[in-house]
């Protein structure tokens, strides 16, 4: 795949003036106007799930809630065997991005291929016409849809239910996907712990791929990081996309946003799995990221932190730098481990 570029140029598609003033515009990628009215310009094409990126996964598109427009789209590998089942939620800042991109259609298949699983890549609703904890709300109704199938599958999902071991379930993300993941799994609670959670479906992991948490205060990263060139996340843009998705007058410490704001000892009492963090070494929120997996730690949780070295926020999708070609199948790698383990 081609790498992205984030072109400034393609503001001039968007309407100047029709919708009052603009009140708030992360360039290139969103333009929200006083009246409501929001623009996502087409930076990233989407693409038809019968694309296939890789010779050995199949893709489909299925509806999940069709009140709220939820719908995933899951890829299938035909090696053999029954296969762990990973619900993926991509990144975007809660306010840009599709499981149709695709940066993540090409990920995800070879993700699935390559690791060996069944990926269902959620679309959940986007602020700022959906904030927080809508993304949240969706990530609750995709699990439990999954849970319905497990238990309860209609013959149209046959080509995929008949291939998932459902007591090897994963959530994932990266970015504003891992902390949807993350937010998913400390509201199912108790569920988080495999022996009490309704068979067949178990939750063995959750994997945090540079999860977006942010904060009032600056850590150091945030404050002195250079950015690797077309980054996907400078500091303005995170301020943006926190305005934009949090509940309306909340600040940088509302948990959704700083799940540290109030003290890590609240950590204790979540019921959590197994968890994979992976960190980029140039992300400005590779200090965030550091700091959570640590008070994670200290508060009796099984944590895995992996350090990719030299690459961004998002290289993985983004494909932004040569280094990023190795460093992806790196990811893979640990994420195959992971979800083996």
């Amino acid at each position: 795949m081609a790498s992205i570029s984030f072109d400034p140029r393609i503001n001039s598609q968007m309407s100047k003036n029709s919708h009052g003033a603009i009140i708030e515009e992360i360039e290139g990628l969103i333009r929200v106007y006083k009246d409501g009215h929001v623009e996502r310009p087409p930076i990233i094409p989407n693409v038809p799930c019968n694309v296939a990126p890789t010779n050995d996964v199949s893709a489909k598109d299925v509806v999940i809630d069709k009140f709220t427009n939820l719908w995933a789209r899951i890829y299938v590998t035909n090696r053999s065997g029954m296969l762990p089942l990973l619900l993926y939620f991509h990144g975007g800042g809660f306010c840009v991005g599709s499981a149709a991109w695709s940066c993540y259609h090409e990920f995800l298949a070879n993700l699935a291929s390559k690791a060996g699983c069944i990926v269902v890549s959620v679309n959940y609703r986007l602020a700022p016409e959906n904030r927080l904890p809508a993304a949240y709300d969706d990530g609750i109704s995709t699990f439990m849809w999954v849970k319905q199938q497990a238990l309860n599958g209609s013959p149209e999902h046959k080509w995929w239910l008949s291939r998932c071991n459902f007591s090897s379930l994963f959530l994932a993300g990266d970015s504003a996907g891992a902390n949807i993941a993350y937010n998913v799994a400390t509201r199912l609670g108790s569920s988080c712990n495999p022996e009490s959670m309704t068979k067949p479906l178990c939750l063995k992991g959750i994997i945090l791929i540079q999860p977006f948490f942010g904060g009032e205060a600056r850590t150091l990263s945030e404050k002195n990081m250079t950015q690797p060139a077309n980054s996907a996340l400078t500091l303005s843009a995170s301020d943006s996309y926190w305005r934009l998705s949090l509940p309306s007058g909340s600040s940088r410490d509302h948990p959704y946003c700083n799940p540290l704001a109030n003290g890590a000892s609240k950590l204790r009492d979540l019921r959590l799995p197994a968890i994979l963090v992976g960190i980029s070494e140039l992300d400005i929120l590779k200090d965030r990221n550091s700091e959570f997996c640590s008070a994670l730690a200290s508060a009796g949780k099984r944590v895995e932190t992996v350090m990719y070295k030299g690459v961004g926020h998002a290289f993985q999708v983004l494909h932004n730098s040569h280094l990023s070609q190795i460093r992806i199948p790196e990811m893979v790698s640990h994420v195959k481990a992971f979800i083996n383990h």
